[in-house]
């Protein structure tokens, strides 16, 4: 069978993915693929690393500090992270994107995982991006992704797929998903927070969103439920 390479994030979306590849391409096809790149919130790194044994798949970290050096975001910089509500400029036909944007980020990832994947043999990417996510970041939409693996195919001459299950879905279709999958073990480890706290914060939009998610899937988020259980 094929084998196929998640980019793992350490998040709820990307857990979701490996569970999804598993499903797909098999258990011993399946690998996974981090970034540190400077990121506020490195505890999402070991997120990735546990979610990883969770799932008993193989797991390595690239180190990318570029995005770090280049800054301007609040997911690198030390800077607050504001309200994720991407609007339109009334001065201006193009979209005011929140500050946790990382421009580029996503493009880098995959053609850095692409060349991964090119010298293993693998010819499969899983990645957990969503157009349907609050937040409009451009480089989560279904015609970008479909633009870069022309691009990565062109540009290696290597016949690699980009697959993104959870493009269409919202944060509810996602969980149920998840436990239909079997992921909610591992889901108990992921980081979503962007302000990087243990437990999550709670009131930052990723955390906001997250929760809105498993509450409209009327299921306990298992994170929120392991931190309640130490707490007592």
């Amino acid at each position: 069978m094929s084998k196929a390479l998640v980019v793992l994030s350490g998040g709820q979306d990307s857990t979701t993915c490996l569970y999804w590849a598993i499903n797909e391409f098999g258990r011993e096809n399946v690998s996974s693929l981090s970034f540190d790149y400077g990121q506020r919130h490195k505890i999402e790194l070991d997120a990735a690393k546990k979610v990883s044994e969770i799932a008993a798949v193989a797991h390595e970290i690239l180190p990318i500090d570029t995005f770090s050096a280049l800054g301007g975001n609040a997911l690198t910089d030390d800077i607050e992270v504001e309200e994720e509500t991407a609007e339109t400029s009334d001065s201006e036909e193009e979209s005011i994107l929140p500050n946790t944007f990382v421009p580029g980020r996503n493009l880098v990832f995959l053609t850095f995982a692409a060349a991964y994947a090119y010298q293993r043999s693998i010819k499969h990417l899983v990645t957990g991006v969503a157009q349907t996510d609050y937040s409009g970041y451009p480089d989560c939409r279904e015609n970008t992704l479909s633009s870069l693996e022309q691009t990565l195919r062109l540009g290696m001459e290597y016949d690699i797929t980009i697959h993104t299950p959870l493009m269409n879905l919202n944060k509810s279709d996602t969980v149920a998903l998840s436990e239909k999958l079997g992921a909610m073990d591992a889901m108990a480890y992921t980081h979503t927070c962007y302000n990087g706290e243990q437990p999550p914060c709670g009131h930052c939009q990723a955390c906001l969103l997250r929760a809105k998610g498993f509450s409209e899937a009327n299921r306990a988020d298992p994170l929120i439920e392991r931190f309640q259980f130490f707490k007592d």
